[in-house]
Parts: structure tokens; C-alpha cells; sequence
């Protein structure tokens, strides 16, 4: 075994009932890396890590971690030899303390048992090691998700890790945040320890990452220097073809027919809480993006238009009529339609199936005497699984088991099934591989194209650039500025953000 590695993976297969998730995989990191594992959904990324932590067992293939070959029959296993993990959804207790959750199931004891003393002393001293300084006994659940993740990376540092696997971990982190994690992952790799980072940001792997490695329905495209393959390349190893298409602008000028007034107006929308005067329009059949840091507003001004936020100030006028939105359904009457940017929790009815998500808001009209027409019903489900290109075994299938992106896309089904006027789109590619990605893209693009209006939410910034007529920049809840057609540039964004920045800075000396 070269003597640079700390983890090779060989000839990893596994096949569950009817699927062959992994394919003679192998995979290898260094020692003091930080590594990229990439691919779509369904590529084998979880199956391999699941193999890895002890969650599966491989059915063929070896493990060499740390110079020696090794089997992981369980979690624990595989932690005792110094793996850990951070995940997407934080694998940590909200309701127990900070100090419990780092030395959960190895707390020092004494002659007493748990010796209280020196758990929190010990969590306080770590903590601190890592730039963090709180209050180790407020329940972890009192703290951002940012201090929730930096918590996680404190527990693994002290279990003495030597490869920490990061799964999604910037999701819900606003991007000084993530700032602050890369720095403290460089600390980590400069003091010997490999991470296997996991994003489908590919912002982030080009800035953290020093491989990737790509896997493509179960089976090992390649490994790669990130300074040796442009993110082209990268994208097309993981989708199957050229991604041209993909990564490029896709919409031009918006063409307004003569005499289009505004399908939405909005105009200095406040709430006192994150909104100051907000205002926004939105033409039939435009796509709006609403670009701005994580806190900025822009779910906070969705909420408002949608009639979830009833205590706003400000005009709203939809078709030229003033319009006072007090309710959701108030705004599903006018014809609004809201995709959350957190499908699990806002979305989706997780334990129902496909076909009950999708129909779930056109009951009034599919029911008689309470009574669901399911001829109507299987309508309305074939045609959307059909036109949207839903992958699902059934319409029966539990919504659950679909991939981020078909479970996104059911919740486009439900939407488009009650004919809007406009879709709000919040996040609407969160946690979804590139290759979903656009599709959903396309999708959007329809929706333009049949006169459907977007107000297109997104914290990347590649998003709304390729897809977006006109781009509005909020900060601190205001109006930044404004960009159309070609002028929507990463750049040119980010100006306005950092010219407001300044501003601010400057009035307040």
C-alpha cells in the first residue's frame, strides 16, 4: 500500500434487491487531504460511505484504512478506528446539552459515574481549541446551525478522527459561515487529518478541494486533481455527456407583448422584523431571480407575497388590482404557487405517495361528498409523472424513497396541476445533483415559455445567471439593485451586495 494513503477502498461491490448500487468501486485518500466524492443521486456516493461506517456490508471487495486491512461490522466499529461523520441533517441530540452531545456514550466518569465536572470542562477547553466560546450546558437546539456543525466537528476532533466524511455540511450555513468551516477544515488537513467532503456545490469543491473522485451509476469514473479538470469536464463525467447545455445561460431578453403590465407589483413591503421596503415587480411568463446573503430577506418577502406573513406593510397589486394577501389560500385563489426552500419539512408529506402529494391541493376539485374521484386523480398524477419526467416505480411509491430531485419535482406536479399564474421558487435545486439540476432548470424554462411567471429564489448565484431574465438584489431586507439580460454576472452581483456592504459600513463610521 502506498504509504500516502490513509484510506483505500477496492473493488467495493454491493447489490441490493434488484439494484447494483456499487460496481467494483475503488477509491482511495490521502493522508492530509481534503477529497471530493461526486456524482448525481443514485451514483453510490451514500452506498460507499454507508459501506465505509459500518452501515452496510460490502459483498465483495477490501478495506485498508491507516495501513491495515479492516472490516467495519457496525458504526461503532468503524468510529473506534477513527472515522467519523458529519451529515447533512446533524447527527447530534438538540435536546441534550453542547457538552452531553460532544461526549455522548464516553463521558468521563468517576467513582460517582458521569463526572459532570469534567465533561463540561473538557467540551468548554475543545471548543475553545476551535474558536467557539459557549455556554457548554444550554441545550445544543439554543444554538445557529453554524455552532450545531462546528459542535459536530469538535465531537469528532476529540473521538481523535483521522478521517472525517462531510455530507452536505454548508447546506443551512450562510456563506461567512462557510467561510468559517473551510478555515477550520484547513486546520484540521494541516495537522494530519483526510476529510471526504460531499457537496453538489461545485463553488465549494473548487475552492476546499484538493481531488474528486467521480462515480456514475454505481461504478468508478475516475479520480481527478482538482487543478487538472475545469468544472466542464467534471460536470460531464458526472451526468454521461456534454455539459455544455447545462452550465450556460439559457434565457435571453424578456420579451414583453405590447402593453403587459405587471402580473405582480409589490412596493416597499416591510415586516419591522427582516423586511424594509421591499419592491419587486414581476411580468407574465418572466423569470425573476431574488439573489442576497443567507438573512438578507428574500424567503421573508416570499412568505409575504404567498399571504403566510399577513403582518406586512407596503402595496401588493396583482393585474393592476391592490390586493391585501392575509392568507395562503388567498393567494392560491389568485393563482400563486409556493415550492418552500425546505421541501422535507414545508413540502412534501413524507409517509404519503407520490400520487397523494401531488393531489393534495386539487382535492376540492377531484371530491365530491368527500369522496376522491381516483379516474380524476390518476389523470392529473399520469399526466405530470409523464411531462415532468418524474422517476418513480409507481404512483403508490411512498414520496419518501424518491431522490431530491423526483420529490422536488412532484411538488412541481402538485402545483402546476392547479394552473398558476405564479411559482414562487425557493431554493428549488437544495441538496439536488447536478443532472436534476437541470431539469429542473428546463422545467422553469417551460413554465416561462407556457406565460407562467417565476419569482426565482436562489443562494447560487450560477442558478439565476443562467436562468433568470432579471435579477434583483436584496440586502437587510432593501432593495439593492437591479440587473437584466447579459449584465447578470457573478460580478456584477456581488457589487451591488458589497457596494450596499460599504455603504452601511460608512454610515455607521
Amino acid at each position: 500500500m502506498d504509504n500516502n494513503l490513509l484510506l483505500e477502498m477496492k473493488q467495493i461491490d454491493k447489490h441490493f434487491t434488484g439494484v447494483h448500487a456499487l460496481d467494483q468501486v475503488d477509491f482511495a485518500v490521502r493522508k492530509g487531504e481534503i477529497h471530493a466524492l461526486m456524482g448525481e443521486n443514485g451514483a453510490g456516493k451514500s452506498t460507499l460511505v454507508k459501506v465505509l461506517t459500518g452501515l452496510y456490508g460490502k459483498d465483495s471487495g477490501q478495506i485498508i484504512f491507516d495501513g491495515e486491512e479492516r472490516s467495519f461490522p457496525t458504526p461503532q466499529d468503524s468510529q473506534n478506528a477513527g472515522i467519523s461523520t458529519i451529515y447533512q441533517e446533524i447527527n447530534l441530540i438538540p435536546h441534550l446539552s453542547v457538552a452531553e452531545n460532544i461526549f455522548i456514550g464516553r463521558e468521563p466518569k468517576n467513582v460517582f459515574g458521569i463526572d459532570w465536572k469534567a465533561v463540561r470542562s473538557q467540551a468548554r477547553q475543545l471548543l475553545l481549541d476551535n474558536g467557539i466560546d459557549i455556554d457548554v450546558t444550554q441545550d445544543l437546539a439554543t444554538y445557529s446551525t453554524a455552532i450545531q456543525q462546528m459542535v459536530a466537528i469538535t465531537r469528532a476532533i476529540s473521538q481523535n478522527a483521522k478521517l472525517l466524511i462531510m455530507d452536505e455540511p454548508t447546506s443551512s450555513l450562510a456563506e461567512d459561515e462557510i467561510q468559517v468551516m473551510f478555515e477550520k477544515m484547513r486546520e484540521l488537513v494541516a495537522k494530519g487529518m483526510s476529510i471526504i467532503f460531499i457537496s453538489h456545490k461545485l463553488d465549494e469543491v473548487y475552492t476546499i478541494c484538493d481531488r474528486a473522485t467521480i462515480l456514475k451509476d454505481g461504478k468508478l469514473v475516475g479520480s481527478y486533481d482538482i487543478d487538472k479538470i475545469s468544472r466542464l469536464e467534471m460536470v460531464s463525467k458526472m451526468i454521461g455527456r456534454d455539459a455544455s447545455n447545462v452550465l450556460k445561460r439559457s434565457v435571453g431578453e424578456y420579451e414583453a407583448k405590447e402593453g403587459t403590465a405587471a402580473l405582480l407589483h409589490t412596493k416597499d413591503i416591510d415586516n419591522r422584523v427582516k423586511l424594509h421596503g421591499i419592491s419587486i415587480d414581476i411580468r407574465p411568463g418572466e423569470i425573476v431571480g431574488v439573489a442576497g446573503l443567507l438573512g438578507a430577506g428574500k424567503t421573508e418577502f416570499a412568505k409575504v407575497v404567498f399571504g403566510c406573513d399577513n403582518t406586512y406593510t407596503g402595496e401588493i397589486e396583482v393585474e393592476g388590482k391592490p390586493i391585501r394577501m392575509n392568507t395562503p389560500k388567498g393567494a392560491i385563489d389568485l393563482g400563486f404557487a409556493y415550492c418552500s426552500e425546505d421541501r422535507k419539512v414545508e413540502g412534501i408529506f413524507p409517509h404519503m405517495s407520490v400520487k397523494e402529494n401531488m393531489t393534495i391541493t386539487a382535492l376540492s376539485r377531484i371530491s365530491k361528498f368527500g369522496v376522491v374521484d381516483t379516474r380524476k386523480q390518476k389523470e392529473i398524477v399520469d399526466k405530470y409523472i409523464d411531462s415532468i419526467r418524474i422517476k418513480t416505480p409507481s404512483p403508490d411509491q411512498l414520496i419518501c424513497n424518491l431522490s431530491g430531485g423526483n420529490q422536488q419535482k412532484v411538488l412541481l406536479g402538485r402545483w402546476l396541476s392547479m394552473d398558476p399564474k405564479l411559482i414562487i421558487l425557493d431554493e428549488p435545486t437544495r441538496g439536488i445533483d447536478v443532472g436534476a439540476k437541470a431539469e429542473i432548470e428546463a422545467l422553469i424554462k417551460q413554465f416561462s415559455e407556457n406565460g407562467i411567471s417565476v419569482l426565482y429564489i436562489s443562494s447560487e448565484l450560477e442558478e439565476l445567471i443562467r436562468n433568470c431574465y432579471r435579477v434583483v438584489v436584496i440586502r437587510d431586507g432593501m432593495n439593492s439593485g437591479e440587473l437584466t439580460g447579459e449584465d447578470i454576472t457573478e460580478a456584477n452581483i456581488m457589487n451591488y451586495i458589497a457596494k450596499n456592504m460599504k455603504e452601511t459600513e460608512e454610515a455607521h463610521g
